[in-house]
């Protein structure tokens, strides 16, 4: 979730969910400073003993580098409302200056440990002044605030290093971080079948490439320990990344797996690459052991019939302790002709499609449509607005949602939890801000008796707000919108 930039095999550019511009008007800020005087409805411009219903966790990049903060907004859990809360925890612990206005670099991602208790947030790094990518954690107050942050250890992100993006699996046990390294890359002098990836030491400082690292994580608790066997270096360039746990069916009493998923728009391999094959546009797959460690699977890179892979979300819709659903992937594309979602199906299941050997190999195989004689025609890609850079389900799996920048709106479908293909609801689409770059969700929550509503917010970052959807429980649909002002670029976000 990074600024755009070159790809160093191609030229083609990264377009990424994180603020492209470095220049913003100081009105967005002077206008929050008299919001948060004057509004009856703020909870504090600083802190509160009084623990909101709900909080929504919003990264701001600032103005040139001035004010990337984390915002904390209170939430009404019956309209979906927003009050600020505070806007001043820093994302960066050295002070922005005239010689040094971005010492640490853009904020990308910010996510909350299972409990609730700690955050995290995913800083950019600064490649051209040799500033690494860092993770920031904060213990979270009883009003929803943060606290003081503190610097992470993150031995494998170097300088030199661009971090995307960061996702956690849902237990709260690793953490995942993908980076593109330097640009342009180091490419790979001294390819072979036994070492694709990296096979070479940094020649420079910044001269690094691009990687995956898995940080073990403990509910509760602001420390991370980089697993064993990371990072992982890789021989693309990755964009998008999603992890998801589900039970195979073969065989029988099989436990649990973790899987990674990891698009790439960019293979940095020379003509003399040996493995792994020479192709853009892909989806990387990887087994996550019990001890961070990965294992890419053996059909793993997937080709994608889509120009530069930008978003990727797995999605389990098996009810607990049941097989009637499936795993399914869906990919986003930044087609300028408009956007598009690819699905895709892991093999879970022996049948038609899917051989014993393919569910122990974790296959994917792009969605088919259902026939009477297999081989079956692919299940074609869904149209969403231009450059859909981000993606979400509810806690149900049967809804999901896609944040497309380009267009400026948000798209909703429901998922046929069997089948894997999707259906447009009704509205299809809602109209955001400027350039929307991420999403989150507060799900229906049980209190006093009732369940409260069910909201879903983006960020937009050229018009300096967030715009929030009321979603029905039962249709997916959205309505009500709302539109509150928030601090200069508004980036990552998530709620509680």
């Amino acid at each position: 979730m990074t600024a755009g930039r070159a790809s160093p095999a191609d030229g083609k550019r990264l377009t990424t969910p994180v603020g492209e511009q470095m220049s913003k008007k100081i009105g967005g800020v002077v206008a929050l400073l008299g919001l948060c005087a004057l509004s009856l409805f703020l909870l504090s411009c600083g802190s509160s003993s009084s623990r909101p219903s709900g909080v929504l966790y919003v990264l701001t990049q600032g103005i040139n580098g001035y004010g990337n903060n984390v915002s904390s907004f209170a939430m009404d859990l019956n309209s979906g409302n927003l009050s600020l809360v505070n806007y001043n925890a820093s994302t960066c612990t050295t002070a922005a200056s005239i010689t040094n206005p971005e010492p640490c670099g853009l904020p990308l991602d910010i996510l909350l440990d299972p409990t609730g208790a700690t955050a995290f947030v995913l800083n950019q790094g600064v490649p051209s002044a040799g500033v690494a990518p860092a993770i920031y954690a904060y213990t979270v107050n009883s009003d929803g605030s943060l606290g003081t942050p503190a610097v992470v250890p993150t031995p494998s992100l170097m300088a030199g290093d661009t971090a995307v993006a960061m996702v956690r699996d849902a237990a709260g046990q690793f953490l995942f971080v993908i980076d593109q390294g330097s640009f342009p890359s180091p490419g790979y002098p001294t390819p072979s079948p036994t070492n694709p990836s990296c096979p070479h030491v940094p020649a420079s400082p910044t001269d690094v490439c691009p990687s995956i690292s898995v940080f073990a994580m403990k509910p509760g608790s602001t420390t991370l320990t980089l697993a064993s066997g990371s990072p992982v270096y890789l021989s693309k360039i990755p964009t998008a990344l999603s992890a998801i746990t589900f039970t195979p069916t073969t065989p029988a009493g099989a436990p649990s797996q973790e899987l990674l998923f990891v698009t790439n728009n960019s293979d940095i391999c020379t003509a003399n690459c040996v493995l792994p094959p020479h192709s853009d546009n892909t989806v990387s797959l990887y087994a996550v052991s019990s001890s961070g460690s990965l294992t890419e699977q053996v059909n793993s890179p997937y080709i994608v019939s889509a120009i530069d892979p930008i978003s990727v979300l797995a999605v389990n819709t098996n009810p607990a302790e049941q097989n009637t659903g499936g795993v399914f992937v869906y990919v986003g594309n930044e087609d300028q002709n408009g956007g598009h979602l690819y699905p895709f199906q892991l093999c879970t299941v022996v049948n038609a499609v899917c051989t014993a050997q393919d569910v122990g190999s974790n296959l994917m195989t792009p969605l088919g449509e259902t026939c009477s004689q297999p081989p079956c025609n692919n299940v074609p890609p869904t149209s969403v607005g231009l450059n859909p850079v981000a993606m979400l389900v509810d806690p149900t799996n049967n809804f999901l949602y896609v944040v497309s920048q380009g267009s400026n709106q948000v798209f909703a479908f429901r998922i046929n939890t069997t089948a894997g293909t999707l259906s447009a609801l009704t509205p299809a689409n809602q109209p955001t801000g400027s350039q929307p770059v991420a999403m989150a969700m507060h799900p229906s929550v049980y209190i006093d008796g009732t369940y409260t509503g069910q909201f879903l917010y983006t960020s937009n970052t050229n018009s300096d707000n967030i715009t929030g959807f009321t979603l029905s429980t039962t249709s997916g649909s959205m309505s009500s919108p709302i539109t509150v002002i928030a601090p200069a670029a508004p980036s990552g976000m998530t709620a509680r």
